[in-house]
């Protein structure tokens, strides 16, 4: 099958395309025909050599966690899955040597999750990573049950930095779909048309509007929850906009590690501040997560396209690594690799 591999930590170049063997399922694995191949920010990343030793590597490893495809085989004592399903699938490189960017994956069958017919290898190939963290982040304000429903949300305030990101489009989509009112903030015209979209029933443009007084004229009371992509720029409108015992989820940062934080007034509010990586929560957390976004999935809430608010810029198996640079560069919309020829 071919495949893209690296053998050691660097820029998008370390990337090859190589042939190699399909694994067969062990016990509890299925095998899947990726059709799809998702690229988000931390795939470049780990490539880069973030969160593990930069140089060469004891064996070649294959780029991205998150595809769609069909079971192509299973193994023994799986009973949820039959060749023919399909599938999207989450988390596959975390952990591991093999992740998306190749014909055949081999892998646990807990990291597949059904594909119901009402959504296409796009629409699964653009969950993982953004879907799961929008999942997270709204549910982890504690006055909230864990698991997203239609109605779990109802009269809350939720506000989404930067709407027309993978997990900001999610979260709108996610939170509009659990009866939430939903600001989002975007800084371009095209960019607010995108989250309009993805659902936002209120945006505001950070570049030119005051968004501390608009978001209190729209939420006197505060919000309860915002989804933050950039915490260090946006610390101090946070504080000023979030209601008390809200919750303010950090998911991302912009390369700086540090961030200066109003305490006092925070303290005053019983302001909780959740820092988020959808790899290391709980299980329970991150089942609930999994059951949120099938379900709103099978409902026809997310999905991705320039219909939907998250346009798609689109490569082949081959040209992995200027699906990653594009990425690096900030592309607007989802990056996706065609593997399936």
């Amino acid at each position: 099958m071919r495949a893209i591999t690296y053998d050691r930590t660097g820029d998008s170049s370390v990337l090859a395309l190589t042939e190699r063997e399909k694994a067969e399922p062990g016990a509890g694995e299925v095998r899947v025909r990726v059709v799809v191949s998702g690229v988000n920010p931390t795939d470049w990343k780990s490539r880069a050599g973030a969160g593990a030793r930069s140089g060469d590597f004891d064996e070649p490893k294959v780029p991205n966690q998150d595809g769609a495809g069909v079971v192509d085989a299973v193994g023994e004592g799986v009973t949820q899955f039959s060749v023919g399903d399909r599938v999207w699938l989450w988390d596959v490189a975390f952990g591991t040597s093999i992740g998306t960017a190749q014909e055949f994956v081999t892998l646990p069958a807990t990291h597949a999750v059904a594909l119901p017919e009402n959504a296409t290898f796009d629409d699964g190939a653009s969950l993982g990573i953004p879907a799961l963290t929008a999942a997270l982040a709204l549910a982890a304000n504690e006055k909230l049950p864990g698991r997203l429903s239609p109605g779990s949300l109802e009269g809350r305030v939720i506000l989404v930095s930067g709407g027309a990101g993978a997990v900001g489009h999610a979260a709108i989509q996610l939170a509009t779909w659990a009866g939430a009112t939903v600001i989002s903030t975007v800084s371009s015209d095209e960019k607010a048309e995108l989250a309009r979209r993805a659902g936002a029933e209120h945006i505001l443009n950070y570049t030119t509007d005051d968004v501390a007084a608009a978001v209190k004229k729209l939420a006197p009371k505060g919000v309860d929850t915002i989804v933050e992509v950039n915490l260090q720029a946006n610390a101090e409108l946070d504080e000023k906009v979030i209601t008390r015992g809200g919750t303010i989820v950090s998911y991302a940062s912009d390369g700086d590690d540090r961030v200066s934080l109003p305490i006092g007034p925070a303290m005053g509010r019983n302001v909780r501040l959740r820092f988020l990586l959808t790899y290391t929560v709980s299980d329970d957390e991150k089942q609930d997560a999994i059951a949120s976004v099938s379900e709103a999935l099978a409902a026809g809430v997310l999905g991705a396209g320039e219909e939907t608010g998250l346009p798609i810029t689109r490569f082949a198996l081959a040209e992995t690594a200027a699906a990653h640079d594009a990425v690096e560069s900030g592309v607007v919309g989802k990056v996706l690799i065609d593997v399936a020829e």
